[in-house]
């Protein structure tokens, strides 16, 4: 099955530094919503990606955010 080319098709890693990181999904279209929640705990990863739903990552809390376009540390 071939990806639509509508989306970037890159992932993007969070690895939470401490309990209770929340990593929350937010919707494409003309009212940006919250779609999809996950909760994470120290040391947990877990693997994102951008989809045809899904257009924005918002991460809360202390987590380290790899993607392409570098690394980036939530307590800097």
């Amino acid at each position: 099955m071939s990806q639509p080319s509508s989306y970037n098709q890159d992932y993007i890693v969070v690895k939470a530094k401490e309990n209770g990181v929340h990593v929350i999904g937010l919707t494409r279209g003309l009212d940006t919503r919250f779609h999809h929640t996950e909760k994470l705990d120290k040391g947990e990863v877990m693997i994102f990606q951008f989809t045809e739903h899904t257009s924005a990552i918002k991460v809360r809390g202390k987590a380290v955010i790899y993607s392409q376009h570098g690394t980036i540390d939530t307590t800097e």
